[in-house]
């Protein structure tokens, strides 16, 4: 599966895309200045969206704490 991470390069950001790439997903990170503006972030997110957002697949799962929650309730860590 595909993962998506909207990044502005934080730690949380970095955190996420380890996360990812530590459960074998294969991951596609969409960087702030480079892929996209804030602007378009807060258009598509919301205007009080926090990076990273992440989506599994082609679901939209959220921030890092929302995409963990979704994965240990799934099983996805084993």
């Amino acid at each position: 599966m595909q993962s998506i991470i909207y990044s502005n390069g934080s730690q949380e950001c970095e955190r996420a895309r380890m996360l990812l790439e530590a459960t074998h997903e294969e991951v596609r990170e969409f960087k702030l200045d480079v892929d996209f503006k804030d602007k378009e972030f807060r258009a598509e997110f919301g205007e009080d969206a926090e990076y990273p957002q992440i989506a599994l697949g082609l679901k939209h799962r959220g921030t890092l704490k929302e995409t963990i929650q979704y994965m240990s309730e799934r099983g996805m860590f084993l």
